[in-house]
C-alpha cells in the first residue's frame, strides 16, 4: 500500500479530485490517500496557504497529488505551487502533450514532452524596487548544477522511453550569461548520449516552429519561464490545459498536479473536466511502478472520449464530471 498525500485544491479542485480518486479506486490502485489542504481554501480556513501539517505530510510520504490552487494576481500571498517546488527541490517539471483520439485539435500527430527547470530563472520571484512604483527589477538565476540536473533528466527520460531527439530552448543570443550557461551545459551533456539527436533553438523561433510543425519535436528542455509559456502552448496544440498532466520530480520527492486554474466560475456545477488531473495521476502511478494500471486507465479514457454524451462541455460533450467518471469506471470493468 502506498501512502500518498492528496491536496484537493480550490475551485473545481475538490470535484475533479473526487473523480480521479474514484477512477483510481475502480482500477484497484494500491493507494492510501493522506488528505491535506493548501492554497486559498487553506488561507481562508487556517490563515496559511501552505500549512505546516501539509508540509510535514509531504516530507513524510514524499509523493503528492495536487488539484489546482488559486494564486492572487498582483497582490496577496505568493504562489503556493512555486513554494512547494522550491521547498522539496522538485527541479524537474514534466509536461507531456499528446494528440488524443476523438478530441478536436489542429494537429493529428503531436507527441512531445516538455522538461522545464523548476527552481530557478525569473520564476523564483526575486524582485526589488529601485524606485517604488516607478522602477522595478527582477533577477534571473541560472546555476550550472540546476541546469545539469534538468538537462540530464531530459536525456535520461529520452533514453528510457526510446525517444529520438532532445531540443534545448534558450535565448542565449541576448541573455548571454544565464541562457548562455544553460546552453553550454546542454552541449556538454549531449555528448554523453550519442544515440540521441540533440539540437538547440532560440525561444521565439521555437514558439513559431511549434505552431507550424509540432510533430518535429520529441523531448524539449528549457528554463523555468520559457518552460511555463511553451508547455501551455504545447497543451493548446492538443486541445488545451484540461487535457495534459504534469509531474514535479526531485531526487527524493514528487508532486503531480493539474496545471490549469481553479476555475471558480464553474465550481460546484458538475461540469469540470477531470482529465488533466487524471493524466497527472497516471504519471503518479508510473512513478510508483504501477505502469500496467496506468495503461488500463488511459485506454479506458480513450474509449470514453468516443462517447460525447458522457464527456464534459469543454471537449464538445453533453455530459458532466459525474457522467464522465462513471463512464471511465464502466469501461475499466469491461
Amino acid at each position: 500500500m502506498h501512502d500518498i498525500v492528496l491536496i484537493p485544491g480550490d475551485g473545481i479542485g475538490p470535484e475533479i479530485t473526487e473523480s480521479v480518486t474514484t477512477i483510481l479506486d475502480e482500477a484497484g490502485a494500491d493507494i492510501n490517500w493522506i488528505r491535506c489542504t493548501a492554497g486559498l481554501s487553506a488561507q481562508e480556513e487556517l490563515g496559511d496557504p501552505l500549512p505546516g501539517d501539509t508540509i510535514a505530510a509531504i516530507e513524510k510520504h514524499r509523493v503528492a497529488l495536487k488539484g489546482p490552487l488559486t494564486t492572487p494576481v498582483g497582490s496577496g500571498f505568493r504562489s503556493v505551487n512555486v513554494a512547494m517546488r522550491k521547498k522539496f527541490e522538485l527541479y524537474s517539471n514534466i509536461r507531456p502533450a499528446k494528440t488524443l483520439p476523438h478530441i478536436k485539435s489542429r494537429f493529428d500527430d503531436v507527441n512531445l514532452v516538455m522538461f522545464r527547470e523548476n527552481t530557478e530563472g525569473l520564476y523564483i520571484g526575486k524582485e526589488q524596487w529601485v524606485k517604488e512604483n516607478n522602477h522595478a527589477e527582477s533577477i534571473a538565476v541560472v546555476t550550472r548544477s540546476a541546469s545539469e540536473k534538468i538537462i540530464r533528466a531530459a536525456f535520461e527520460y529520452a533514453k528510457k522511453k526510446g525517444r529520438k531527439k532532445v531540443t534545448l530552448v534558450h535565448k542565449a543570443n541576448i541573455l548571454k550569461f544565464t541562457c548562455g550557461l544553460f546552453l553550454e551545459v546542454g552541449e556538454e551533456i549531449a555528448k554523453d548520449y550519442p544515440n540521441i539527436k540533440y539540437e538547440d533553438l532560440i525561444v521565439d523561433n521555437m514558439a513559431m516552429q511549434m505552431v507550424l510543425q509540432p510533430e518535429q519535436f520529441d523531448v524539449i528542455v528549457t528554463t523555468n519561464l520559457f518552460g511555463d509559456i511553451l508547455s501551455d502552448l504545447a497543451s493548446g496544440l492538443v486541445g488545451g490545459l484540461g487535457l495534459t498532466g504534469a509531474a514535479n520530480i526531485g531526487d527524493d520527492a514528487a508532486m503531480f498536479e493539474a496545471v490549469h486554474g481553479s476555475a471558480p466560475d464553474i465550481a460546484g456545477q458538475n461540469k469540470a473536466n477531470p482529465i488533466a488531473l487524471l493524466f497527472s495521476a497516471l504519471m503518479l502511478l508510473e512513478h510508483i511502478d504501477e505502469d500496467d494500471r496506468a495503461d488500463r486507465i488511459r485506454q479506458a479514457v480513450y474509449y470514453t472520449l468516443e462517447n460525447k454524451s458522457v464527456c464534459t462541455p469543454d471537449i464538445g460533450g453533453q455530459g458532466s464530471t459525474k457522467t464522465f467518471t462513471e463512464a471511465v469506471c464502466k469501461n475499466l470493468r469491461k
